[in-house]
């Protein structure tokens, strides 16, 4: 009998199928809320919506170029422009990708020679893990502790090593909504000023932060545009997770090198959703404010709601997440207690642990997605409230 992963090569074997697509699948078995994968339950703003259709029916359906559309590309460096004052060239800087996870992927590839290590911050999205080790490089973590997912500087210090290549960061950060603050952000582009290191980051929640919060990219500190490739996507700021439409921004060398690598993964996708895209990143200020100050709402909902239904629960300053303790609850396995969690009472969750290496400080947490209509949000918090038992 053929062993399921007999022909995957060795560097994927500490792999298997995403967590996200095995919760969600659970949830589609069984019925269950699905609070597990970080997609909305409703479409994006209706404008984007019949411009793609639009696009369609004017021919856009053949391949885009392969830097993207030159309308999308202006329309990422305007965006830059307009929220961070960053000038980015969009004919030689600026790469439209198949949404972030291409991106993210391509750049390993392009950037990460065999043996290199990469830093990256514990928790992780799981995501970074496989395209380091598709490039042939080792993760380095730096963990993120409770009870304010801080990180200590000196570890980041020590993380570094003669063969560091880059860090890659995500801000706002997946799975645990932290904001990195500007401090932070400081103390992380000394770091790689002063050891020479390259940057990616992958900044797909940058319009999602709550209580006045405020996005600041990497590359805008000091030092840091030269050697930063930021990252971000349509699915997170406009809802349309399915269109897979992604961008990075950068140096002219560090794009030129993502696009050797990206061409040759999806070459180019999505032309009518390129088109749609420019009416996207050109929505009005409120649009973005509205957006944030909706989800916020849906977070303090959920927030409540696992409260009541007793669970620990971190601070979320941004992102589509809330992580949830379940120590409270007189439990400690998160990968159990989410695997139990439909047959109970109905809802999906993600076990945290899988997003880290040392498996005992994420083995009691686990996430949830709040990107839902407020009715489901109230209806999952009630059938969690009942689930009557603290232990699976």
């Amino acid at each position: 009998m053929i062993e399921p992963r007999q022909f995957l090569v060795e560097r994927l074997r500490q792999f298997g199928i995403t967590v996200f697509a095995e919760m969600s699948a659970l949830a589609d078995r069984t019925g269950a809320i699905n609070l597990g994968q970080g997609f909305p339950d409703s479409d994006g703003p209706q404008e984007v919506l019949e411009a793609a259709v639009a696009a369609i029916r004017a021919g856009h359906n053949q391949y885009p170029p392969g830097r993207g559309i030159p309308p999308l590309r202006r329309a990422v460096a305007d965006h830059q422009k307009r929220f961070y004052d960053i000038e980015v060239d969009p004919e030689v800087e600026v790469l439209i990708t198949a949404g972030a996870s291409e991106a993210i992927a391509a750049a390993m590839l392009a950037l990460v020679e065999p043996g290199d290590e990469v830093i990256m911050f514990e928790p992780y999205f799981d995501h970074y893990a496989t395209s380091v080790a598709l490039a042939g490089g080792h993760r380095r973590v730096v963990a993120l502790r409770e009870p304010d997912l801080s990180f200590d500087v000196a570890e980041l210090e020590a993380t570094v090593g003669p063969r560091t290549r880059l860090i890659l960061l995500n801000t706002p950060h997946n799975p645990s909504g932290k904001v990195f603050d500007a401090g932070e952000l400081g103390q992380i582009a000394r770091v790689a000023v002063e050891h020479d290191l390259l940057v990616v980051t992958d900044e797909v929640y940058e319009h999602l932060i709550y209580d006045g919060g405020s996005h600041i990219p990497l590359a805008t500190l000091p030092g840091m545009a030269e050697r930063t490739l930021t990252i971000s996507s349509a699915g997170k700021s406009f809802g349309f997770t399915g269109w897979k439409i992604g961008w990075a921004s950068g140096p002219e060398a560090m794009v030129s090198a993502l696009l050797t690598a990206k061409q040759s993964l999806t070459y180019v996708n999505g032309g009518p959703f390129q088109h749609a895209l420019v009416t996207a990143l050109g929505l009005g200020d409120d649009y973005f404010r509205d957006l944030a100050d909706d989800l916020q709402a849906k977070r303090d909902l959920l927030t409540e709601g696992l409260r009541s239904a007793g669970f620990g629960v971190f601070p979320t300053a941004g992102t589509y997440f809330i992580t949830a303790d379940i120590r409270p609850l007189g439990a400690s396995d998160g990968v159990e207690f989410c695997m139990s969690l439909p047959e109970r009472c109905g809802v999906v969750a993600v076990p945290s642990v899988v997003f880290y290496d040392n498996e005992e400080a994420g083995r009691h947490l686990i996430r949830f997605a709040f990107c839902k209509r407020p009715e489901v949000l109230a209806e999952a918090a009630g059938l969690l409230a009942g689930m009557g038992g603290s232990q699976p």
